[in-house]
């Protein structure tokens, strides 16, 4: 007989590929637990138990008294293998920084090519934003997060939004140690104004001034957290 593990992953894959086989689409509900737990031969609870690791996986997405609907992309399966990786020393931040910038110079140079002018704008409000709450570090931390996240979102590669979405964690644990390694308002200001220079290279649709820029970017930022001993 069949372990229970075993009927669980069977579950999951028969689900999966009915996901790709039927060209599911975000928001389209999948058959019920009991609809699939009859054409399949197994439990309910063998269905449920399939349903929650799907959900897990953000496969799909499970609402009380609702039917399992498809998910939308987004980064938070991937986000606790990052944050795991880091804190079991599997996975170092100067790694993680190496990744960060071969993706995000490229997005940077997409973003110029292929941003709305609506996203262009929000980059710039996220740059501007910076500036202006730069005696607020919590606050300016949040808009730099949104920054390259819209950025990324610009490429219009949702690949590049999922990987740079991952790493948040680990921005949030170095980045307030960065910042506060900027000891110097001329520091400081360098910081602001090249996210100001990016978002006017991709508003102005250089890619090669907006990669350039976000190359600067990396490589003062892996200088700052070398200085405060992060790296």
């Amino acid at each position: 007989m069949e372990g229970a593990d075993s009927l669980v992953s069977t579950v999951i894959g028969t689900l999966t590929e009915r996901i790709r086989l039927e060209e599911l689409s975000p928001g389209d509900r999948l058959p019920s637990e009991g609809d699939i737990a009859k054409e399949m031969g197994v439990s309910r609870t063998v269905v449920r138990e399939a349903f929650q690791s799907l959900a897990a996986l953000r496969l799909i997405e499970l609402n009380t008294g609702k039917r399992a609907t498809v998910a939308a992309l987004d980064f938070s399966s991937m986000a606790p293998l990052i944050d795991h990786g880091i804190s079991t020393d599997q996975i170092t931040i100067q790694q993680i920084y190496d990744v960060r910038r071969t993706i995000e110079i490229r997005t940077a140079a997409l973003a110029a090519l292929r941003r709305s002018d609506e996203q262009a704008d929000l980059i710039c409000r996220h740059a501007a934003m910076m500036t202006e709450q730069a005696r607020d570090p919590d606050k300016l931390m949040e808009h730099d997060l949104c920054f390259h996240q819209e950025i990324a979102r610009a490429s219009k590669n949702p690949v590049f939004s999922i990987i740079i979405g991952a790493f948040e964690g680990a921005t949030r644990q170095t980045w307030p140690i960065g910042w506060r390694s900027r000891a110097t308002s001329r520091e400081q200001g360098f910081m602001l104004d090249v996210h100001r220079l990016i978002a006017e290279a991709i508003r102005a649709g250089d890619p090669q001034s907006a990669q350039t820029h976000m190359a600067t970017h990396f490589d003062e930022s892996v200088r700052a957290l070398l200085n405060a001993g992060i790296l």
